[in-house]
């Protein structure tokens, strides 16, 4: 197994405004981003990046995030990864149900930017 990079963060994002804003903001705070616009390449980027942490739209073309998380769950070289659901989807259902999948953690849309670092600080430090 690689090791993953102690401050690298997948963001899983298909929306180009929501992933600028979210790739600034993550560098100010010290953490090195790569992205993906999909689920089929984010799962490739986990195999190729070994990110520490991955935040993964759960709302994405080709694979969605819900597949894409439990497709990342089974597979051994990067089952490690944290992952937290970022969603619109605000029902306590849909944060059980991204739990229930395999995510770490989960996050709602429009995103609460101090309680998301908060939240990615529990699995990495920057």
């Amino acid at each position: 197994m690689t090791e993953t990079t102690a401050n690298k963060i997948l963001l899983v994002e298909d929306n180009q405004i929501n992933r600028d804003m979210l790739v600034r903001r993550l560098t100010r705070a010290g953490h090195a981003v790569i992205c993906a616009g999909d689920g089929e390449e984010a799962l490739q980027k986990m195999r190729a990046e070994q990110p520490a942490l991955v935040l993964l739209d759960m709302n994405l073309p080709i694979k969605d995030g819900w597949t894409t998380c439990k497709e990342a769950r089974a597979d051994t070289s990067i089952s490690h990864q944290a992952i937290i659901a970022l969603t619109a989807h605000a029902m306590e259902n849909d944060r059980q149900t991204a739990l229930d999948i395999g995510c770490d953690d989960y996050a709602t849309k429009p995103i609460d930017f101090p309680d998301l670092l908060a939240k990615i600080a529990k699995f990495i430090s920057a």
